[in-house]
């Protein structure tokens, strides 16, 4: 295989993932004068801000995620290959990936984040992660398989295992995956299972910090440690987690947790690309950059969204926040920027402006920080769907999300409650490792276009 970029006059923009900040940057580089390329190891934009409802059964998988392909459509200067890239070399102006090699006039890093374990190996290779939708179905076909399983076990030790459900973070994720696994057990397990003591079912918060979501105003953060004590969350603030084995948690408090449901989304870092240096990189692995979105030391090669640092903003000396807003104004400003070089145009700056953010905890709870001004409840849980119904791409997927929300609301149901689990073919498992260790391994030099 090969990455088969057809020949072009125009100069070739190469954007390694497309999340917020690189689906942005293509999208507004429609009908430039650049050849633009991108590369995915899916094939498929999904929505982060939703994916915790995919993990407990609230929404389909296709609901939040569109195929490239199809955002393309007939554009004739933009390409997607389906592709891991394994190395940068700059100085030779190519990339490494999994289906060979790719070169490039200007590079772009959008390649957002992944789960930060901070070095504990047990507790990568035991936690359940929640960055993104295959990992968020593993989290679900987990939750309702340990159901299943604790309705005929007969050991009570186990059984408790099996329905403690332990949540290490207080950000956003694990504020909104608690607040909705507490839904389920007030509104999904009674229904389905109504031999099972739903009392039984420990949900536990797991916070490092003195406070809840801490990028949000006190306000919010003491309003969504009410809503989660009202839905029976146990809040464990000031905690950290010391290790996980033997379907155990410990805490830094001594107590320790019997749970096989161990959710992770206590941080976020940047892999190492092979091929960019250290010095090009900051805090959690990102890519320091000026305000122009130059990645550090490095010519014609840009980064934004989660994986990037952006300096010049004196609102934000230590990096914007890893958010959707960000990542969207970045991607923007940067296809703006694009567009000016090719034309001898000046080049503008990143500023970000904050237009607020929110985190929704349950039914009619949600919390918003909108400028001075702080709301809670019904309004912000409100506000809060609004602007999640409004970003979402696709007409189709907006209604079925819709669709999907309108009933919970009215039936006290989530309709989404299958076991699913997907496995490859033997045959195919050989040949995609057979193409990957070929393609890993050859690594003469950048194809001539």
């Amino acid at each position: 295989m090969s990455v088969n970029i057809p020949e072009s006059p125009r100069r070739r923009i190469v954007i390694v993932g497309g999340g917020f900040a690189g689906l942005q940057l293509l999208n507004h580089l429609k009908n430039s004068p650049y050849q633009v390329v991108l590369i995915d190891q899916n094939n498929y934009h999904q929505f982060p801000p939703l994916i915790y409802q995919i993990a407990t059964a609230g929404l389909n998988p296709s609901s939040i995620s569109f195929p490239f392909r199809k955002l393309l459509g007939r554009r004739h200067d933009a390409y997607f290959r389906l592709a891991t890239v394994r190395a940068v070399y700059p100085k030779e102006k190519y990339l490494q990936t999994s289906i060979g090699k790719l070169s490039y006039d200007y590079l772009v890093l959008a390649s957002g984040s992944t789960t930060n374990f901070y070095h504990q190996q047990d507790i990568a290779a035991n936690a359940m992660p929640m960055k993104t939708v295959a990992e968020a179905m593993g989290l679900r076909n987990a939750l309702l398989s340990n159901f299943e399983r604790a309705l005929t076990c007969a050991d009570d030790k186990e059984r408790q295992e099996l329905m403690n459900v332990v949540i290490v973070g207080g950000g956003p994720s694990g504020v909104e995956v608690a607040g909705a696994i507490a839904e389920m057990r007030r509104y999904v397990l009674p229904s389905d299972y109504p031999d099972l003591d739903a009392g039984r079912m420990h949900i536990y918060l797991i916070e490092g910090s003195g406070k809840l979501l801490n990028a949000m105003s006190p306000q919010a953060s003491a309003k969504a440690l009410s809503f989660l004590h009202k839905l029976n969350v146990e809040v464990k603030l000031n905690t950290l987690v010391k290790d996980y084995r033997d379907n155990t948690v410990y805490l830094s408090s001594g107590q320790t947790i019997p749970s096989l449901t161990f959710i992770w989304v206590g941080g976020v870092c940047v892999p190492a690309l092979p091929g960019i240096p250290d010095e090009s990189r900051g805090p959690s692995g990102r890519y320091l950059t000026d305000s122009f979105m130059r990645v550090k030391g490095l010519e014609d090669v840009f980064a934004i969204g989660d994986c990037a640092l952006i300096s010049g903003d004196m609102h934000y000396p230590k990096g914007h926040p890893m958010m959707a807003q960000p990542a969207i104004q970045a991607g923007r400003l940067l296809a703006r920027n694009f567009k000016a070089m090719a034309s001898g145009g000046t080049l503008q700056g990143f500023a970000y402006q904050d237009l607020g953010s929110m985190a929704t905890i349950g039914r009619n709870l949600a919390v918003a920080d909108i400028g001075r001004w702080h709301f809670s409840g019904f309004f912000a849980w409100f506000l809060w769907m609004a602007v999640h119904l409004r970003s979402i791409l696709g007409v189709h997927n907006k209604l079925a999300v819709l669709f999907d929300w309108m009933w919970s609301y009215v039936t006290y149901d989530r309709s989404n409650r299958m076991i699913v689990r997907a496995k490859l073919p033997a045959v195919l498992q050989e040949r995609r490792q057979r193409e990957e260790e070929t393609h890993w391994g050859d690594l003469k030099g950048p194809d001539q276009r």
